[in-house]
């Protein structure tokens, strides 16, 4: 072999290894630098064209692949670049000549039939299209049956369809299109996840470049709550194609979920300038740009997406949601009349109603609010699954396993750390305020609702063979098992800790049944309980439509019931394990803030600070229904607002009336 055929081939090997690792941009300096010495080696030409098309540089590369063809004019690859090429610029009657000429050179070329067909469609020869794209799937018996799969997949014959990509795999374990899709198959039944995620993982590492399985892959991870997992994925999809639109807004809406939302407001960003008109997206930058606080931006992304859309239902609620916002009267008929459409999704009715009674409520008509809510709430019920009786046996073990003797027996068993702060209560009950006004402070870090403690509490006992579970199943642990569960509670919210502050909040309400846990595992843990009068707090819930979870929320009976079982359960700690949590009254930090920050602060070790009275100046990422109200003063007018609906109320008075009772004169007079 002679030098210069082996320095064509080292340059061609390593521009072909560039481009396959996404760095077009070195593809194309190394071409350059061979055709300094060699311009006529149409090889490195036809490689420069992919490098600029890569770059989206689409007229340079139709420039260097038509000297290319000067050159090689009977090279079928290069017409078949060129009408690619010219197709991506929207020439669709140009590139047609370019892909037949190709054909006719070579017709056993893979692609150019299928590339044929797309531009014969786009510029509306359907039949031709049809006969091209036909062509194309029954020159590859594997790919015709993939194709045929695929379909039965798309007209949800699910189970056909797995048979059939299974089948497909058995003759060719390493198809990695068959992988993708029967993943896609067992995710469209919602079975076999674990399956789905393997094959997946399979498929990236068999075809590292495999763009479309990392997205899919990303999503399912992100479905399996395996959150940094699920970026890290998303991620490769951006690296391998930084113009995928979808990539990046997946990439966004991973980040969202892991609670980074500066990041995921970037990555929303780079989708939306590739691709403005997609609504979820526009949804996706706006609910997080108001976590970060910025309400203008959000309304505007808001709006963006309604104007796309016009039955966004799931919008609408959103802004109402900003709950210091108030709809424009057109915005109010819109929704109205949106409501008196026939082909409206139950989800979308739902989310329209729950916006509707907020606009009313806006308009003082309490009784057209309560109307929405109401018959919002009903339908939401009828879609989620909720076993009060359930519930109440859980809690009842759980008070027994954690009894006294219980707790006395197993004093300082767990990890010493005392850096949580714990706030617990019933949601809509002031946990975000009084969090706010911790991660106001310079030695607190605000995080947010976080679910660690909830996932530790399911894995002890998950995998007994007995059938033994949780909270059965804490009777049996050791010294050593409680420490490191504590353990195991610190290293996993540290991902969510972005200062090295000495204290952190968690307030994930739902808590407040695993007290005892946690005083196992981290004794020395703040909790702090958000009360509020229990009317409020029934009806904050009632009128709040949650993206998932709390279904005990849409039912006016259940949610007195969950209260009463909450209000149970606190009691039980307090007899329990006297001095460790410490109750804060909504009512009370409302008419008297200073003495109740003082209070919070010391009972969390904390020296006062001003900053923590000036909580609404505080610049932080708040994600829960309560962003923008506790970025303003505190303020009266949300006390009692449960009077403005007290005929609708019967069946909480009944329910609720003996807890009532033993509230604070201030709490029951609340909005007098």
């Amino acid at each position: 072999m002679s030098e210069l055929t082996n320095s064509k081939d080292k340059s061609i090997a390593q521009a072909i290894g560039f481009m396959r690792a996404n760095r077009p941009l070195r593809t194309e300096e190394l071409c350059r630098d061979y055709l300094r010495q060699n311009p006529g080696c149409t090889e490195h030409l036809r490689l420069l064209g992919h490098a600029l098309m890569k770059q989206k540089r689409l007229a340079e590369a139709e420039e260097n692949l038509r000297f290319a063809l000067s050159l090689s004019p009977d090279y079928p690859q290069l017409h078949e670049d060129l009408g690619s090429v010219l197709a991506m610029q929207s020439r669709f009657d140009d590139a047609i000549p370019e892909l037949e000429h190709a054909i006719r050179l070579q017709p056993a070329l893979p692609l150019a039939r299928k590339k044929l067909g797309q531009a014969l469609a786009a510029a509306g020869r359907g039949k031709e299209a049809d006969e091209e794209i036909q062509s194309y799937i029954d020159s590859d018996p594997a790919r015709k049956a993939i194709i045929e799969a695929a379909e039965l997949l798309n007209n949800e014959q699910t189970e056909e369809a797995m048979q059939a990509f299974q089948a497909i795999l058995k003759s060719n374990p390493e198809d990695v299109n068959a992988m993708r899709y029967l993943a896609r198959a067992y995710r469209q039944a919602s079975k076999n996840l674990q399956d789905a995620e393997a094959l997946l993982r399979n498929a990236t590492q068999l075809a590292p470049s495999f763009v479309a399985a990392w997205f899919d892959l990303a999503s399912l991870l992100n479905l399996r709550d395996k959150k940094m997992e699920s970026i890290a994925a998303y991620q490769k999809v951006v690296q391998l194609d930084p113009e995928n639109a979808a990539g990046w807004g997946g990439l966004g809406s991973a980040y969202a979920v892991a609670m980074y939302p500066e990041k995921s407001a970037e990555a929303y960003a780079k989708s939306i300038q590739l691709k403005p008109d997609v609504p979820n997206v526009l949804m996706g930058q706006a609910h997080v740009l108001k976590t970060l606080g910025d309400q203008a931006a959000a309304l505007l992304a808001y709006r963006a997406a309604i104007k796309i859309k016009p039955d966004f239902g799931e919008v609408y609620w959103s802004m109402a949601n900003l709950k210091i916002f108030h709809f424009e009267d057109q915005e109010l008929t819109a929704m109205l009349q949106q409501l008196e459409q026939d082909n409206l999704s139950e989800s979308e009715e739902i989310h329209f109603r729950f916006a509707l009674g907020k606009a009313f409520e806006d308009k003082k008509d309490y009784d057209q609010a309560w109307h929405f809510y109401h018959t919002g709430n009903q339908k939401q019920r009828a879609m989620v699954d909720h076993f009060p009786l359930e519930m109440e046996i859980r809690q009842q073990q759980l008070r027994e396993v954690f009894s006294e003797r219980f707790m006395r027996e197993r004093p300082d068993v767990g990890h010493d750390a005392g850096d949580p702060i714990l706030i617990v209560g019933l949601p809509r009950s002031g946990s975000t305020l009084i969090e706010q006004i911790l991660a106001s402070h310079s030695q607190v870090e605000g995080t947010s609702e976080l679910p660690v403690l909830g996932k530790i509490a399911e894995s002890i006992g998950q995998h007994r063979i007995d059938g033994v579970q949780y909270p059965l199943a804490a009777r049996e642990l050791r010294n050593r098992d409680w420490r490191a569960y504590g353990l195991q509670y610190i290293e996993e919210t540290r991902r969510h800790r972005v200062t090295n502050k000495p204290f952190f909040t968690d307030k994930l309400p739902n808590n407040f049944p695993q007290i005892g846990l946690l005083n196992l595992i981290l004794p020395n843990a703040k909790i702090i309980n958000a009360r509020r009068h229990p009317l409020d707090s029934c009806l904050g819930n009632y009128k709040q439509l949650f993206s998932r979870g709390q279904n005990f929320t849409y039912d006016m009976l259940d949610l007195a019931h969950y209260y009463q079982q909450y209000h149970t359960m606190m009691k039980h700690w307090h007899e329990v394990l006297p001095g460790k949590v410490l109750d804060v009254h909504y009512e009370d930090t409302v008419y008297d803030l200073e003495g109740q920050v003082r209070r919070i602060l010391d009972y969390c070790g904390l020296p006062f600070e001003q900053s923590c009275i000036d909580f609404h100046q505080t610049d932080r990422a708040v994600k829960t229904a309560s962003s923008e109200q506790v970025r303003q003063p505190i303020y009266k007018e949300a006390l009692g607002t449960w009077r403005l609906y007290e005929k609708h109320l019967d069946l909480w008075h009944e329910q609720l009336d003996d807890i009532v009772g033993e509230l604070p004169m201030i709490t029951r007079n609340a909005g007098l």
